[in-house]
């Protein structure tokens, strides 16, 4: 009599998680349209900005995290409406609903390849930033990326929700942007006063108070995505 086989249990969540964001990245690797697009963007904005900027009016230390906080939102924008978008182009997204896996799943997957995905376009960005108007760091450098990740991980939650929410849209280019920037702006406001104080060299309480209601930001705006996303992707 043969031994019965083994039951195969199925992924876990995390686990499930980080194949669909490794699908999307490796596919983003091969093409690279999306993140050219906001690179591109982002290069561009900033020398905008800085030769239309008047030097004797306001100091390139006060300007710069406006500045850099500004391109940074638009310019994720530009690859967080991807998220779902291939999926629809070859209907993977009817299979994935099918499969046995938890929607929390995907939006976590989707979310994970969207964080890594923007945190490449800021760790572009803020040196472009830097070099152009001339600011020193120094020793806060490992400040303004924990400001980074904060900043990236609201807007992506955020965006990701959304982003199932539109791609059935005509209009997904255009209803994204609507939908998204206001929730981006409890994030960027923090992050933005926080590097400010940060380059003035103010004390470390006072970054550290507009980085606590960046979190605040984050875990609100992540829980609620999250169990809001199921609701979202079936209709």
């Amino acid at each position: 009599m043969s031994a019965p086989s083994p039951v195969r249990r199925p992924p876990s969540t995390l686990a499930v998680a980080w194949r669909l964001a490794r699908k999307d990245l490796a596919i983003e690797a091969r093409t690279r349209s999306a993140f050219l697009a906001s690179l591109v963007f982002s290069i561009v904005g900033v020398a905008i900005f800085y030769f239309v900027w008047d030097p004797t009016a306001v100091r390139s230390i006060d300007i710069a995290p406006g500045v850099t906080w500004t391109i940074f939102a638009f310019a994720s924008l530009l690859g967080l409406h991807r998220a779902f978008g291939l999926e629809l182009e070859t209907r993977a997204m009817d299979a994935l609903l099918l499969a046995p896996v938890s929607r929390e799943a995907i939006f976590l997957g989707k979310a994970l390849s969207n964080l890594l995905y923007v945190l490449a376009v800021l760790a572009i960005t803020v040196p472009v930033v830097l070099l152009f108007y001339n600011l020193p760091l120094g020793s806060g450098l490992v400040v303004l990326a924990a400001i980074g990740v904060l900043a990236a991980v609201g807007m992506v939650s955020v965006g990701t929700l959304f982003s199932s929410m539109t791609v059935h849209t005509r209009f997904a280019e255009l209803l994204l942007p609507m939908l998204a920037l206001p929730f981006f702006i409890p994030v960027v406001v923090p992050a933005a006063q926080a590097s400010a104080r940060l380059l003035l060299d103010r004390p470390l309480d006072e970054v550290m108070g507009w980085l606590r209601l960046l979190v605040a930001f984050d875990v609100v705006f992540f829980v609620v995505c999250l169990l809001a996303f199921p609701y979202t992707i079936e209709d």
